[in-house]
Order: C-alpha cells, then structure tokens, then sequence
C-alpha cells in the first residue's frame, strides 16, 4: 500500500489580506494510499480536494506524473477536485512526485497556489543482485584453511533501509564436493573454507551463492556461481625412477655425460612442483655437476673436471632429487562442530621432514695413456760463462704413472736457441755441447732457458714439458770499447771538446766506471778531461791546424781488461756550417757544380769557334800568338797547413 500526502505551502504572491482571508477559510485535504506497480483498472479515483468558497474554483494539476517524466501518471478534475490515477508508477525510477496545484476562480485569476510532492511507497520488486553471474579466483593448493581471498558483494534496489533491500548469503551447491574440505560464506559475503583442498581431486570447483531479501510480503532472491581453480603445489615428492648411460667415463678428460636419471613427479607438468632439482653428495675435488634436462625432467651427470684413474677406478656417488618449490602436505585429523577443522601440514605445528629421494651411482673410471711428468716443472742450474763443451747442467726425472717401468720414454731437447745443450734420452743428464756466453742474445736478464720432453711410447705417444733455466755466470771477457770511433771537432783559437762514450758488454763489476788514456805524441795537441767514467772528453789544444787526424785511446775497465781504438779526428771550421761533416757535403756539392759550369763553357767556346769557321770567306789561317810574363813560371811549393778541410772522409 502507498500512502498519498499533500503538503500546502504559500506562495509568496498572495497578499497579506489574501492569506489572512484563506485563514479564515477550511481546506479540506485527505490521505490516500496507493501500491507500487497497481494493476488496475486504470482510472480509478485517488481522492478529492475540497476547497471552501462563496464562489465557483477551478482547478488545475501540472509538475511530474502528469505533464512531466513519468507523463499522464495523475489528472485532476478541473470542477469537481477529483484526483485519478491512470497507471503504475515505479517507485525505483522516482520515489517522488513534484507537482503544483492552482485554484482559479472564474475571470481566471488565481485563488490559490500550492506545491505538492507525492511520495512513493516502495514495494519488494526487487532481488538483490551480485555484478556478475560468474566470478573466478585461483587458490594455491597448500592454502591454509580461512578466508578464501573472494568477498561476494550484492546490492538491491528497493527502498534502503527497509526489508525488501536488506538481504543474507547462502551457498546453495558446491560441486564437486571435495572430501577434506567444506565452504562457508560468512554475513559479510567473504567465502571461507575448512580442511585441505587437494588438486588432484579437484582441480576446479564451482559454489552457487545465493543472495536472498526479508521481504515481508514476498522474499526474492538471485544467484551467482563461483568457480574455485585449484592451483597445484608440491604435495607429490619427485623419485627416481630409473637411470640409463654408460656409467663410465674417461680419465683426464671432461664435458663427457656418463649417467642420465629419470624422475617420477605426480605433480603438474612443467609447474615449479613438478620441475626437479638434483644434488650431488660425496663428489670430494668437485668432478661432477648435475643439470636437469628442461624437457624430460632427468637429471644429466656431466664431467666438469677431469678424473685420475691412478687415484681410483671408481667413484661413488649419492644422488638425491627435489622440487624448485619446497614440498608440501595436508591431511585433515579431526572435523569440529566450531572453529577451524584439525589438520596436520607441512606448515603446521605437526610439520614433518619428508626426506628427498636419494640413489647411489658408481662411474667406472677408465685409463688412458697419461704423458710422462717431471718431478720439477722448472729446473735451475748454474754454469760459468765460457765452460767447456761437455760441462754437466745437472739431471732431470720424469714419471710415467700408466708403467711401474722407467724406461718406457725418452727425454729430448724441445727447444735450445742456441744449441748449447744436450740431455742424455735414458738417465736425463743434462751437459753443455757448446761454451755458454752470457753476452749472447738468447740470454735475458742473464738466464738461458731451454724447453726439455720427456716422450713415452703410447697409442699416441704423449710428451711430458720441463723449463730448464740455465743462469750464467759473468767474466770479464770483453774489453771496453767506444761507441763510435769518428769524431768532429771544431776549429778555434781556445780550447774545444768533443766527448767519447764507451760501453762493456761484461756486467758488474766487469765493466765501468772506465779509465781513458791517450798513447802515442799528443803533447801540445790532444788531451783529456775527464778521463774516468762512462763518458770522456777529448779537448783540442788551440794550435791544432784543420784537417783529418788519428790519434790511439786506451780504455780500461775496472777489472783491468782494456782495448786501444785508432779514432778518425776531423778539425774544421764551423762558422760556415753546424759541422764538418755538413762542410764537407756542401763542398763536394760545389765542385761538382764548379766542373759542369766549365764542361758548359767549352762546349759553347767550341761552338762558337766552329760557327766562326763555317762562316769564313778566307782560305787562310792565321796563327794567334800568346804572350808571357817575361817567360818566367812562378814558383808554387810552399807547405803551408790550410784552411779549406778538404779531406776525404
């Protein structure tokens, strides 16, 4: 039932006399009721409006439900005030009418004015409703039992507040129903659930929830389904099953796989909880590594370091398998009436260790012929620079671990730049074939180093490396001697230097600091300051004449050992070059310049005679005379030292 109000109110264009007057007169107004979705007859009468007056009213209606959304709900009888109602009217859609009343008289002038608002009585029309017919959520397999993660959230439009929009949950199906576990739904729409839920037995189970109303006449209820997709978790330990390969492998090599194992997993395929991880256990020097084959699920045993059958024909090995996530279980003890079920897990307080699956595994090692090796990878020995041939350097030894025999290989000389050693095949005795010489370019920072092998007679035959580094010992066998023997010196009225740098192939203390002497008559000539050192300096006393001298230089190391050089001195004048040797190119240059101007100069002589000839009319000849300075020749022997350096270098 609806109940139907008019609420009057003034409207502020009566005038004060006007609203004194209607005061003083009744207006007659009645409540009404009227149900939401009415089902006829349509008219029917929802009342009448009384006005009191000495004078003839009439009325008129306008606002929503008659002229405005939801049009030609109401009129009103412009005579007699009587209110129809000419059909249903929806209290969703408005659950009030806004409407205004005018009384006129009858020259049309208004009498009265009123603002009147209907309200809508709600009825329960409505089931409350959820957004969607199906909704989905995953849930991990090793979920403690409790909330779910899902809250149902329905809403109805009937009027709020009243029984016909307040409503309740209600799991009406859960399908399958799986055996260790039970769903509730709590007042708040969360979904809950008790015991363990298993992948195995459901992967997928679905829950209609039913939402229903306190409607007091009828109640109306909707439904929706929520399907629970059963994420699968490692409840299955992997084992394993079986193994193929040849379960052998060769010593001294690496990479090779001897041993593939095959896993049995009843978890997901591909999942985390299916996916296996291996582990290795007493692999002492870390020989092997284990991968899993992405694909199949075995574990591949790979030779990561090279084995030594010498060191044992066989290794053995545990191998034990798990997931990439930790295992998981859940086993319901006891169903209780209230409160969470008892359960037993692996993350409860009844956890327990479920040890992985573990196998042994034996790999044959097989022998391969090893090369020989020497005791010592480097052997050092000394040896006095200029030893005689046949000096013994020592010996070296080599093993063979494939022979209990030691004469099952050879030994060679590998590499000897020099050829100065030779190493007896049989006892490795080690002499000298040539005299060492420390100042050879094969000797670095005063070692010689020569490769050895020792060779042994396998399926190939292998070859074991030994350094031999020889140190030799210095003497003093070189003399000191300059670096260059042809110096320039130029000429001047005062003294002038030039310095001489000598060097000794002889290490300490077979070499410098050296002693420098002139030999021979240098009195008045040559001199030299300093004379101690590396480096000495030849001064040219100031009558020295230009030209090309020799003069002798001893040189003395400090352990006595000297040599005496014969230097090529040339003097000059410098002031028309930077030094003599320059001189000396420019002066060549200019007489060969000098010749060809002359050759030049007879040629065209030559020419110009010939010219002369040819051109001629006489036939006589006539003799040219010459003439002399009194038939006298000069005199030109004088030995005089000159200035011009003309001297062949």
């Amino acid at each position: 039932m609806l109940c139907f109000l008019l609420l009057v109110y003034y409207l502020s264009s009566s005038t004060c006399s006007e609203l004194l007057r209607r005061h003083r007169r009744n207006w007659i107004i009645d409540s009404y009721s009227i149900e939401e979705e009415h089902k006829g007859p349509f008219p029917y009468e929802l009342g009448k409006i009384d006005i009191d007056r000495d004078y003839v009213i009439y009325f008129n209606l306008n606002g929503h439900g008659v002229d405005k959304e939801p049009k030609g709900v109401l009129s009103i009888n412009s005579t007699s005030g009587t209110i129809w109602v000419h059909k249903a009217v929806d209290y969703e859609a408005r659950p009030q009418l806004e409407l205004k009343f005018q009384a006129r008289r009858a020259d049309s002038t208004i009498d009265t004015r009123l603002g009147v608002e209907i309200s809508i009585l709600d009825i329960n029309d409505n089931p409350p409703r959820f957004d969607k017919d199906q909704f989905d959520i995953s849930v991990p397999e090793d979920q403690a039992q409790g909330y779910l993660g899902m809250t149902m959230v329905a809403s109805d439009k009937d009027k709020s507040g009243t029984p016909n929009s307040t409503f309740h949950y209600e799991i009406k199906s859960v399908s399958p129903k799986p055996a260790d576990s039970e769903f509730f739904i709590e007042k708040t729409g969360s979904i809950t659930f008790k015991g363990c839920l298993d992948h195995e037995a459901s992967k997928k189970i679905s829950i209609v929830i039913e939402v229903k109303d306190h409607g007091e006449v009828v109640s109306l209820s909707s439904s929706a389904t929520v399907v629970i997709h059963v994420q699968d978790s490692n409840d299955h330990l992997p084992t394993i099953s079986g193994q193929t390969g040849p379960d052998k492998v060769k010593e001294e090599t690496k990479g090779s796989s001897p041993l593939r194992l095959h896993v049995t997993d009843q978890d997901t395929r591909n999942s985390p909880a299916w996916r296996a991880r291996f582990t290795i256990h007493g692999d002492e020097g870390g020989h092997f590594k284990i991968e899993t084959d992405p694909v199949t699920n075995d574990g591949i045993l790979t030779v990561v370091k090279p084995l030594d059958f010498e060191k044992g024909a066989q290794r053995e090995l545990s191998i034990s398998v798990e997931n990439e996530i930790p295992y998981f279980f859940c086993k319901v003890k006891e169903r209780t009436s209230s409160g969470p079920w008892t359960v037993e897990s692996s993350k409860g307080d009844h956890a327990s260790a479920a040890q992985p699956h573990t196998v042994n595994v034996t790999i044959e090692v097989e022998d391969v012929n090893d090369p020989p090796k020497f005791r010592e990878s480097v052997k050092k020995t000394v040896v006095k620079e200029n030893a005689p041939t046949g000096t013994w350097l020592g010996n070296v030894t080599a093993v063979d671990k494939d022979s209990s025999h030691t004469n099952t290989f050879v030994y060679k000389v590998g590499h000897d730049p020099a050829d100065w050693v030779t190493v007896d095949p049989h006892t490795g005795n080690i002499t000298t074939v040539k005299r060492p010489d420390r100042e050879s370019p094969f000797v670095v920072n005063g070692v010689y180093t020569v490769i050895l092998h020792a060779v042994d007679n396998g399926e190939p035959p292998l070859t074991g490396t030994c350094t031999l580094q020889i140190y030799v010992i210095d003497q003093n066998d070189n003399a000191p001697q300059p670096e260059v023997q042809h110096f320039d010196v130029c000429m001047s009225n005062m003294s002038t230097t030039a310095n001489i740098t000598a060097s000794d192939l002889d290490g300490d203390p077979f070499g410098g600091p050296f002693t420098f002497e002139l030999l021979g008559d240098v009195k008045g000539k040559w001199k030299l300051r300093p004379s101690y050192g590396y480096t000495a300096g030849l001064v040219k006393e100031p009558g020295l004449y230009a030209g090309q001298h020799k003069i002798d230089l001893k040189i003395t190391d400090m352990q006595g050992e000297f040599g005496v050089y014969n230097l090529s001195v040339t003097v000059c004048d410098c002031s028309l070059s930077a030094n003599c040797r320059t001189q000396r190119k420019t002066a060549a240059k200019a007489d060969f310049g000098a010749i060809g101007i002359v050759f030049a100069s007879l040629l065209a002589l030559l020419f110009v005679m010939l010219m002369a000839i040819i051109c001629s009319h006489k036939k006589e000849f006539t003799v040219l005379e010459m003439e002399s300075a009194g038939n006298t020749l000069l005199k030109s022997n004088t030995e005089k030292p000159g200035t011009d350096c003309k001297v062949t270098a």
